[in-house]
C-alpha cells in the first residue's frame, strides 16, 4: 500500500489487466463503455471529508434506503485528459469542472468538495492511469467525478452522508467514421427547465426527465432534440446536454450567437472555451436569446449560415438539417461549415497540446 502526501491512500489493483488485454479493449473504444483499473471514492460524514482511496474499479454497496435513490442527491461532471506531443497527459480546464461540481452541489443541498481534493483525486487517478491514454486526435481518458447522498433514511430532507466518486473511461472519437451534421427535432412537448429550477446544475434528473423527448425525436427520424423555454415556449436553448451556437455571417464580418444563460441553461465549459476561441480567431460573439422564428427567418435570409451544438463528449457537433411540428429545414445544404469546423479544430489542437495554450488551459498531470 502507496500512502499518498495528502488525503489519498492508492491501493493499487490486485487484477490490472494486462496490456493486451487493454490494447484490445482499447482498439475498439466508443464512448463510455469501457472502464479503466481504478477509482477514487471519498467520504463525507460527521460534516467533513474524510481519508480518500483510490483502488479497483468496482460496484458500490449502498443500503436499499439510500437517500439518493429516492430524493434523487445526485450530481456529476465530465472532464477529459488528452496525451500530449512530449509524451505527457494534461487535463483540459479540470479547475472549471471542480467549480461547477460546487455550483451543483450547492443547488442540491449538499456539501462542497475542495477544488484542490478534486484536482487531487483527479491527477492521482489519471498518473496511475496513463497507459488507458488513448494517443490519437479526438481520443481521450474520460473522467466522470459524482457525488451520491448514502445515508440510509426515508424523509426529504439533506442527507448528512455523502459519497464522491472518481472513475475513467478511454474514450474513442465520437465520430469514428469524421464529423457529420445530425438532424434534430425541436421540441413543443417538453422541457428541459423551468425558472427557479436545476437548468443550470449538473444533477442526474435533468438527464432521466431528457429521454423521453429524446425517444421522441428519434421516433421523428432524428438524432437529437432542441429544447425550447418553459414559460413562452419559443426561445431555443439546448441540444439534447449539448450548447448551441448559431453562425451569422455578414460579407466577411463572422458572428456567433449563442443562447444566454438565464439560469436554466448549463454553462457549458466548452461553450465558454469556444466563446474565448472565436474571439481569438477574429470572430464577434454575442448571448442573447434566439427564437424559432428568428431561426427560420435568419435560415431564410441567408443570414444565419451554420448551426452547432458542443459539449465535453461531441466537441463540437454540426446541425445540418431541423424539424418540427409544421416545417423542417436545412442549414448549410446538410454540410459541415467553416466555421464550425474551424472552431474544432482550434480546441482540438489546444486539447492535444499541437497549438498554443495561450489562455493556460491545459493542466499537465505531474508523476507521483
Amino acid at each position: 500500500m502507496q500512502s499518498s502526501p495528502s488525503r489519498l491512500v492508492i491501493t493499487p489493483s490486485a487484477t490490472i489487466l494486462s496490456d493486451s488485454a487493454r490494447a484490445e479493449r482499447m482498439s475498439k473504444l466508443s464512448f463510455g463503455r469501457a472502464f479503466t483499473d481504478h477509482m477514487a471514492l471519498i467520504p463525507y460524514r460527521d460534516g467533513a471529508w474524510q481519508q480518500g482511496d483510490i483502488k479497483a474499479y468496482g460496484p458500490l454497496m449502498l443500503d436499499p434506503a439510500c437517500s439518493s435513490l429516492h430524493y434523487g442527491q445526485s450530481i456529476f461532471e465530465g472532464f477529459k485528459a488528452f496525451a500530449q506531443p512530449d509524451g505527457g497527459v494534461a487535463t483540459f480546464r479540470p479547475e472549471a469542472n471542480a467549480a461547477r461540481f460546487n455550483r451543483s452541489a450547492a443547488r442540491l443541498a449538499m456539501p462542497d468538495l475542495p477544488p484542490d481534493l478534486f484536482l487531487e483525486a483527479a491527477d492521482a487517478l489519471i498518473d496511475l492511469e496513463r497507459n488507458w491514454v488513448p494517443k490519437n486526435v479526438g481520443e481521450s481518458l474520460y473522467l466522470r467525478p459524482l457525488m451520491i447522498a448514502t445515508d440510509p433514511f426515508l424523509g426529504v430532507r439533506p442527507a448528512s452522508e455523502y459519497l464522491f466518486v472518481l472513475f475513467a473511461s478511454p474514450a474513442g472519437a465520437y465520430f469514428p467514421k469524421g464529423v457529420k451534421p445530425v438532424t434534430v427535432w425541436i421540441s413543443e412537448d417538453y422541457v428541459r427547465a423551468a425558472p427557479g429550477g436545476t437548468g443550470e446544475a449538473k444533477c442526474a434528473g435533468n438527464y432521466a426527465a431528457s429521454l423521453v423527448a429524446q425517444a421522441q425525436a428519434e421516433q421523428k427520424g432524428c438524432d437529437q432534440v432542441v429544447w425550447l423555454d418553459a414559460v413562452e415556449r419559443q426561445f431555443v436553448e439546448e441540444m439534447g446536454g449539448m450548447n448551441l451556437f448559431f453562425v451569422y455571417r455578414d460579407g466577411e464580418k463572422v458572428t456567433l450567437v449563442t443562447p444566454a444563460l438565464t439560469g436554466t441553461l448549463l454553462p457549458g465549459i466548452t461553450r465558454d472555451s469556444l466563446l474565448q476561441i472565436a474571439r481569438d480567431l477574429g470572430y464577434a460573439s454575442e448571448e442573447r436569446r434566439l427564437s424559432v422564428s428568428q431561426w427560420r427567418a435568419d435560415i431564410a435570409s441567408g443570414a444565419l449560415t451554420e448551426v452547432f451544438a458542443c459539449g465535453t463528449a461531441a466537441v463540437i457537433t454540426p446541425v445540418g438539417h431541423v424539424k418540427a411540428n409544421g416545417f423542417d429545414m436545412t442549414i448549410n445544404n446538410g454540410e459541415n461549415g467553416a466555421v464550425t469546423m474551424a472552431l474544432r479544430d482550434a480546441l482540438l489542437g489546444i486539447q492535444h497540446g499541437t497549438a498554443a495554450d495561450t489562455h493556460g488551459w491545459m493542466h499537465a498531470i505531474k508523476p507521483r
